[in-house]
């Protein structure tokens, strides 16, 4: 199997040959793209022979077999659900070989969600190294496209989450937190593409708003060395530029008197920004001129002028957020660098710089071994693809191999992982784009089944139809039904929050008082799942659920307009989300109350099951 290149250790600037390390680099691209499908039939040899006594491959008849064609007649297709119970044995403390010969060594969180909780990924120490891996590939690719990046900073706003022990013990965190707190990160060798910023204690530290703040003001005093910017995720980014707009008198007078505010308590902290801040009256008179002046418009540019691009993700929910970047960054490229989950890293972008609706990702062969359901779309419509929740045995057989998909086809991702997962549908709906020599490039489409997403949550219908039914309750005394309801992920505001537009049937004479609404908002958010919830209360990524009642006949209209649009109106269904913004403005257009969730809704880090047995 093609070798990664290897990471150097700690070595001086001088010694360092970035021109060597970036060629060697793109030659293992080179290598294993070409080779995709040798490379995937290692990858899996590799993973099943390691693998043939775990517990859970015995009773399928796999027989220590690690060919591809026994594989795939004996192994089932399966969801998160179908291995549920041999997580929580691990989570519960069982450290015999269940899902994989290597120990477990901690679970990642994802931000999809199952009855309401985060899914458990089990991961193992030498998956890290894979993750290095990919990181590795993404600044020789960009450095083809955008020369000089070496000789300056990239201030990205990178942040921790809080983490849970289950109750064996392991640690439970997203696996963005597993990584930044890693010595992969942390005690990272030599490179001048890893050169930020923000100190790791900046973004080491827990408390958000400390966090924020020091990594910004980290950024500003270092405003010119500044060549690139970004965020795990657009709404992220976009976060830390609206808290700019309210914060920045603070940030100029920390920059003026070379001090840190009061408020940033976290001595590691401190210590850290204090190494970088200096008084600078100069630079905090520049900043205030601009922070001052009505538009914001370019501010990036204005404050950070040899910045070259923003890095975000921009593709899925986050292309909602592509207009207001383009404003804020006086159009500067946003590029999506590389595809990602919790189960296992994907991919990369080898056409950086191209549109962020047409940004396709190469999965390295290397990483896990890939196989593809073919989706098939109800009606043209991307949010009913219907690919069943469990698949028989002819749907099983038409998974296709990562080298024999076909251009245009949309498929879900199934992985088989170091780290124990096999044949496991991840849930993203993917396009094959083109061709990076023998391995495919795809369009990421959309999550399966998610109607609403602001930040990292991902709300399906199931899920958001449970917690109006639940609200509803709260109407009953006042003889008023809810007659017919959709969705919005509002973001034209920072954080954005869920607008649900109900058509209310009132029998009785009572009316409903504001203070029912309030509730009914708030047992919205409370039924909501739990990275929902944590978003409201922890990261303050969300804000408050908003219900806006509207005009009776409402969704007649609605029905109207669609099939004006060419809906059949044998086959109209009321959508439970909508994007399109003649919809969004006809709802808005006809809304008469709007009431707002009075508090955040509950939340503790962890499994609820788990705070119950401790």
């Amino acid at each position: 199997m093609p070798e990664a290149p290897k990471d150097t250790q700690l070595q001086k600037p001088s010694d360092y040959n970035l021109e060597v390390k970036n060629k060697k680099t793109l030659e293992f691209i080179e290598d294993v793209t070409s080779n995709a499908d040798q490379v995937q039939r290692k990858v899996l040899e590799e993973i099943l022979s390691r693998n043939a006594h775990v517990e859970y491959l015995q009773p399928h008849g796999l027989n220590g077999h690690t060919d591809r064609e026994t594989f795939k007649k004996t192994m089932p297709v399966i969801t998160y659900e179908d291995i549920q119970p041999h997580v929580d044995r691990i989570a519960n403390g069982d450290t015999s070989p269940i899902l994989c010969s290597q120990p477990i060594s901690e679970f990642l969180t994802s931000s999809g969600t199952s009855g309401g909780e985060r899914k458990l990924m089990p991961t193992i120490e030498e998956e890290l190294g894979r993750r290095s891996l990919l990181y590795s590939l993404l600044m020789p690719v960009m450095s083809q496209f955008v020369p000089g990046l070496d000789k300056g900073k990239g201030m990205y706003f990178l942040f921790i989450k809080s983490e849970a022990k289950t109750p064996g013990g392991l640690v439970a965190r997203p696996v963005l937190t597993s990584y930044y707190k890693s010595s992969h990160f942390k005690d990272r060798p030599y490179d001048p593409y890893t050169n930020y910023t923000s100190p790791n204690e900046t973004i080491l530290c827990l408390d958000s708003y400390q966090s924020m703040y020091s990594q910004l003001l980290c950024g500003l005093c270092q405003h010119k060395e500044v060549l690139r910017v970004g965020a795990v995720f657009a709404s992220g980014f976009i976060r830390a530029i609206r808290f700019l707009e309210k914060f920045w008198p603070l940030l100029c007078n920390d920059i003026r008197t070379g001090t840190i505010d009061a408020q940033i308590t976290d001595q590691s902290v401190r210590k850290a920004v204090m190494e970088i801040l200096k008084p600078d009256p100069k630079l905090a008179d520049f900043i205030e001129v601009e922070c001052s002046k009505d538009s914001w418009q370019g501010i990036i540019t204005r404050l950070w002028p040899n910045t070259k691009y923003v890095d975000v993700i921009v593709t899925g929910t986050m292309s909602q957020y592509i207009p207001t970047l383009d404003y804020y960054s006086n159009g500067l490229p946003l590029v999506c660098t590389m595809y990602a989950s919790s189960e296992c890293y994907f991919g990369v972008n080898l056409n950086p710089l191209g549109k962020p609706s047409e940004v396709s990702y190469t999965l390295i062969p290397t990483m896990a071994y890939f196989e593809f359901l073919p989706v098939h779309r109800n009606n043209g419509v991307t949010n009913s693809i219907s690919v069943p929740k469990s698949l028989n045995e002819k749907e099983q057989q038409e998974l296709v191999d990562l080298v024999d998909v076909k251009l245009g086809q949309e498929y879900e991702l199934v992985v088989t992982t170091y780290a124990g997962l096999y044949r496991y549908r991840v849930g993203d709906v993917l396009r094959v784009a083109g061709f990076k020599n023998k391995a495919p490039q795809f369009n990421f489409i959309c999550r399966k089944n998610v109607v609403l997403s602001i930040d990292s949550d991902k709300t399906d219908e199931v899920e958001l139809q449970n917690a109006v039914k639940n609200a509803v309750n709260h109407l009953l005394p006042f003889d008023a039904t809810l007659a017919e309801y959709t969705s919005y992920a509002d973001t034209t505001k920072i954080p954005g929050h869920y607008v649900l537009y109900w058509e209310l049937s009132l029998n009785g004479n009572t009316p409903v008082p504001p203070s029912v609404f309030e509730d009914c908002c708030l047992t919205i958010e409370e039924s909501l799942n739990s990275v929902y919830r944590q978003g409201r209360v922890c990261d303050k990524s969300i804000g408050p659920l908003e219900i806006k009642i509207v005009e009776p006949g409402t969704f007649d209209k609605l029905m109207d307009y669609a099939i004006s649009l060419g809906a059949s109106i044998n086959q109209y269904k009321t959508p439970r989300c909508v994007k399109f913004a003649p919809i969004v403005e006809l709802l808005n257009s006809r809304a008469v109350y709007r009431y707002f969730s009075p508090k955040c809704p509950k939340w503790l880090p962890g499994h609820k099951q788990w705070s119950n047995n401790s």
